[in-house]
């Protein structure tokens, strides 16, 4: 009877390291951090607003270049960087899943805040994977420049791949740089040589033979929007701003006189009056179309006439990085300088 006793306490004590070890093992993939942070009562960034978002209580959030992420409650700023468990300080965008956690894609991965502690996703979480339609999930993310696209279910944060173009130039980069759904609820991703479509099923490709390029016009994507009329408004660093209609591709900036005819169409910079590196898109409640320029600042388009706007003369660069609407429907102008405007129907004002 003894000896059995002592069996059963040995085989607990086995089960019961086990199960420790095999704890840390999971926790290796996702590091959790508690956060402190710090309040001010002004924005405090000097690098550019690369991400802007409001989220379910009515507070914004701001992804910076190199400075992590403010959130702003309506009274007062809090700071979230690597010291207090960001993943990295370099943010491209803020998104909010259905139970109000906070998930942030930076350079290396996505930190999700649930208020209190930060839990970390590396950009590669699990091995690669082409069968796109066996995972789930409505949030998706920058995933490195090798070619992929994580995507989260809630719990698992899948790493896939896209497909190559037909015609591959190795030096081609593959790394998201926007991405849109449409009212049909595909989503379009864009890459810096490719624009990619995902419809549940079936993911399709827009590289420069299929969008019709000519020889010396090079893909360099840097935003897409899909808007309410259907359309696939494509920006880009050198070649302006693309437009899938109806099937058919044109280049807007180009039939509209906003390509210099001595552009280099490349990255280049581009005088005034042109439209050339277009880095972030919006539409605002009227269906009118905004684009952000990195040289010339912002251009509306209101289905007939297109207007030029400088943000504020006394920036160093004009620059806009992302464009948001909140759910005011007032629309945020992230800058390169580190400022957020919002337009105020005839010229802008700095609102953060």
């Amino acid at each position: 009877m003894k000896k059995h006793n002592k069996l059963i306490y040995l085989l607990f004590i086995l089960t019961l390291n086990f199960s420790c070890i095999e704890k840390k093992s999971s926790e290796k993939e996702v590091n959790s951090k508690f956060v402190k942070y710090s309040k001010t009562d002004t924005l405090k960034f000097t690098s550019g607003i690369r991400a802007i978002f409001q989220d379910s209580k009515g507070g914004y959030w701001f992804g910076i270049h190199n400075e992590g992420v403010s959130y702003y409650n309506g009274n007062s700023f809090e700071y979230f960087t690597t010291n207090e468990g960001l993943l990295d300080n370099q943010t491209r965008s803020i998104q909010e899943d259905k139970n109000g956690n906070i998930l942030i894609a930076t350079s290396k991965g996505v930190s999700i805040y649930d208020g209190k502690k930060f839990t970390n996703y590396a950009s590669k979480t699990n091995e690669p994977t082409l069968e796109w339609n066996k995972t789930r999930g409505d949030l998706w993310f920058y995933a490195g420049e090798e070619g992929g696209i994580n995507r989260f279910d809630g719990k698992n944060m899948n790493y896939l791949i896209f497909p190559k173009p037909k015609i591959y130039n190795p030096t081609d980069s593959y790394g998201v740089t926007d991405i849109s759904t449409d009212k049909d609820g595909k989503v379009w991703i864009a890459t810096y040589a490719a624009l990619f479509n995902y419809d549940g099923e079936k993911l399709n490709v827009f590289d420069h033979e299929n969008l019709e390029l000519k020889d010396h016009e090079k893909l360099h994507i840097r935003s897409v929007l899909a808007d309410s009329r259907g359309r696939i408004w494509i920006g880009n660093n050198g070649i302006g701003v693309l437009l899938i209609e109806n099937d058919k591709t044109i280049n807007f900036s180009d039939i509209n006189g906003l390509i210099n005819q001595d552009s280099s169409k490349n990255g280049n910079p581009s005088p005034a009056g042109t439209m050339e590196h277009v880095f972030a898109i919006e539409e605002d409640s009227e269906g009118t179309i905004w684009f952000g320029d990195r040289d010339t600042g912002a251009w509306k388009y209101d289905g007939k006439t297109l207007t030029n706007y400088t943000v504020d003369e006394e920036l160093k660069s004009q620059m806009i990085w992302t464009i948001y609407k909140d759910k005011s429907n007032n629309l945020l102008f992230g800058m390169a300088d580190g400022g957020v405007y919002k337009f105020n129907e005839k010229s802008f004002d700095k609102t953060f």
